[in-house]
């Protein structure tokens, strides 16, 4: 028996700034890629997993966001939406609006993020280590963005977005876990980036390390957009040539 998922949060509120124009009058997580939005990509991999419930963090053109999605019951998941409103929130500020809808430990995943991984065996392990927060990695060895974590024997030794070292060979794969209770020190006033969240826990002992096998995708960038959108191509060309 499949043991039931925490809901997930997806931070689709930015600008997208990188993939100008497509975002100009779409947000990020409505851009076509394969003949549909990513977002359809997105929630098919989480309904796949055994997710149920999906609360997307939204901001610039939320609504058409909601308009296009709706309950999510076509999708086979329950889709709740937390607006950002007019406030800067940053991305651990987004998180931390939606608290009351995301229950007591969750995961959050970027709205940009293509991941195929075990979110079952994710959150055993966060379970398991019994902290505030689980950061999942990838050996990424500067290949598809720069290295930003230090992995060692199953614990995150350091985490730094702007001061790299040679021994970061793993990078914040972009999905984690936490506690709500992670997000209590921070004023709820003030904007908020989940980078500062996590690195904090790890200063504190409370971040647990999860690395990731599958690389990850990514449509941050135009590079990024057209790599996905062949992988996916290849990947649904193989599934109807088998079927």
């Amino acid at each position: 028996m499949k043991p039931e998922l925490m809901r997930v949060a997806i931070l689709a509120g930015g600008l997208a700034t990188r993939l100008r124009p497509l975002t100009e009058t779409v947000p990020k997580v409505l851009v076509d890629v394969g003949g549909k939005p990513f977002l359809a990509h997105q929630l098919e991999l989480l309904r796949n997993s055994g997710v149920q419930d999906v609360v997307l963090c939204v901001g610039f053109l939320g609504e058409m966001v909601e308009q296009q999605f709706g309950d999510g019951d076509r999708f086979g998941l329950r889709l709740h939406y937390s607006y950002d409103g007019t406030v800067l929130r940053g991305t651990g500020g987004a998180v931390r609006h939606a608290l009351p809808m995301l229950g007591p430990d969750f995961f959050v995943m970027y709205g940009d993020s293509y991941l195929r991984i075990d979110l079952a065996a994710v959150q055993e392990s966060f379970r398991r280590s019994g902290r505030k927060g689980l950061m999942t990695v990838f050996r990424n060895e500067n290949s598809w963005d720069t290295s930003n974590v230090t992995f060692d024997s199953g614990e995150i030794r350091a985490y730094d977005k702007r001061v790299r070292t040679p021994e970061m060979h793993h990078i914040d794969y972009g999905l984690s876990v936490f506690r709500a209770e992670a997000f209590a020190p921070y004023p709820s006033e003030e904007p908020l980036d989940l980078a500062t969240v996590l690195s904090d826990l790890l200063s504190g002992g409370q971040l647990a390390g999860f690395e990731a096998t599958n690389r990850f995708y990514e449509i941050g960038s135009h590079s990024g957009l057209r790599e996905l959108h062949e992988l996916l191509t290849r990947t649904g060309q193989e599934s109807r040539l088998s079927s």
